[in-house]
C-alpha cells in the first residue's frame, strides 16, 4: 500500500485528562503513560504547567514527571502558557515544551489572559530560553479553523500568525481545530497555504471530533503531508476554556484508519484498545472511541494486504 509514515503524538494524559471531571491519582497517570509507551507511543503530552486552580487535573505536573522513567526513545511534552510555566518546566526532566497561541484575541484572552500580540512576544522569549536549556520548543496555532467567540477565522489570519511564530525557530508548527468545526477541504486549504510560508518545517495537526469530522480531517492532513498527528486514547478530553469542545480524535479509531490505509505509525492498535478499556475502568465509564466497542477487524487483528 502506501509508504507514508506518521508519528502519533498521544495527548490523552494532558489534553484528555485535563478536560475530564475525574482527577486521576498521580500513580494512575504514571501507569497510563507507561501503558501508552508499551503500545508503541514515543511522543506524548504528559502535563501542563498551568495554575492548579484553573486546571486542577494538572496540579501534580512536577510529581508526575519525576516518577516517569528516563528513556532515550521517548519524548515527553509539557504545555506552557507563559514564562512562569517555563520556569516550572525547567525544574523537571521534561523533554519538550509546547506553547499555544489562539487565532483570535477573544479566545486568547480567555485561554491565556493576554492578547495575541503579547502571546507572540512571550513565545519568542520562551523558545529562546527553552532551547538554551536543551529543550525542544514547539508552538501551535489553536482554533485555526474557527473560534467559539468570534466565529469564522480567515485563512489569511492563520498564515500571518504562522509567519510571526516561526521567527522564533520552533521545532515544528502545530495547527489545531480546538472546537471541532473544520471540514477536510478547509484543512487542505489551510495546510497548503501555511506550507507555502513555513517551507520544510514539520507540521503537526490537532483535531477534535466535536462535529464528527475529526477523522476525515486527519485523513486530509495526512494527504497534505503532515509529520505529526495528535490523538487522545479513547477520545477523551476537549478544552476547558471552549464551550462544548468535546472530544479529541481517538487514538484507537485514528490508528485503525491509518493501519488499514497502509500508513506506518509503529503503534499497536490492539494494545491501544487495551489501554482504552483500562482507562474506562479508571474513569468508571465508557470512553467515546468506537474501536474498544467494535473490536479489531479482522478478528485476529491482521491488517488487510
Amino acid at each position: 500500500m502506501s509508504s507514508k509514515t506518521i508519528t502519533l503524538v498521544e495527548v490523552g494524559p494532558r489534553d484528555g485528562l485535563q478536560s475530564e471531571p475525574e482527577i486521576l491519582p498521580t500513580g494512575s497517570k504514571v501507569e497510563f503513560i507507561n501503558k501508552l509507551i508499551d503500545a508503541g507511543i514515543r511522543r506524548l503530552e504528559v502535563a501542563s504547567f498551568v495554575h492548579p486552580k484553573r486546571v486542577p487535573q494538572m496540579a501534580d505536573a512536577e510529581a508526575l514527571i519525576e516518577q516517569l522513567q528516563d528513556r532515550d526513545d521517548v519524548s515527553t511534552i509539557g504545555l506552557i502558557m507563559n514564562e512562569r510555566g517555563l520556569d516550572r518546566a525547567l525544574q523537571t526532566k521534561i523533554d519538550e515544551i509546547g506553547m499555544v497561541v489562539l487565532s483570535t484575541d477573544s479566545y486568547n484572552l480567555k485561554n491565556q489572559g493576554v492578547d495575541i500580540e503579547e502571546s507572540i512576544r512571550v513565545w519568542g522569549g520562551i523558545a529562546k530560553r527553552a532551547k538554551q536549556h536543551g529543550l525542544r520548543a514547539n508552538v501551535m496555532i489553536s482554533s485555526a479553523f474557527g473560534c467559539p467567540y468570534e466565529g469564522e477565522v480567515k485563512v489569511e489570519r492563520i498564515v500571518e500568525l504562522a509567519k510571526w511564530l516561526i521567527e522564533a525557530d520552533p521545532a515544528e508548527l502545530g495547527i489545531a481545530d480546538s472546537i471541532g468545526v473544520a471540514v477536510p477541504a478547509q484543512v487542505t486549504d489551510v495546510l497548503g497555504r501555511v506550507r507555502d510560508v513555513i517551507g520544510d518545517l514539520p507540521l503537526r495537526c490537532h483535531f477534535h471530533n466535536t462535529r464528527n469530522t475529526g477523522l476525515a480531517n486527519a485523513q486530509a492532513a495526512v494527504e497534505s503531508g503532515v509529520t505529526y498527528l495528535d490523538a487522545s486514547v479513547g477520545g477523551i478530553g476537549g478544552c476547558p476554556f471552549a464551550p462544548a469542545a468535546t472530544g479529541n480524535i481517538p487514538t484507537d479509531d485514528l490508528l485503525y484508519m491509518l493501519d488499514r490505509s497502509g500508513v506506518e505509525t509503529g503503534v499497536s492498535l490492539e494494545k491501544i484498545i487495551e489501554v482504552s478499556r483500562w482507562l474506562e475502568q479508571e474513569l468508571g465509564r465508557d470512553v467515546p472511541a468506537l474501536l474498544p466497542k467494535a473490536g479489531m477487524f479482522p478478528a485476529g487483528g491482521d491488517r488487510a494486504a
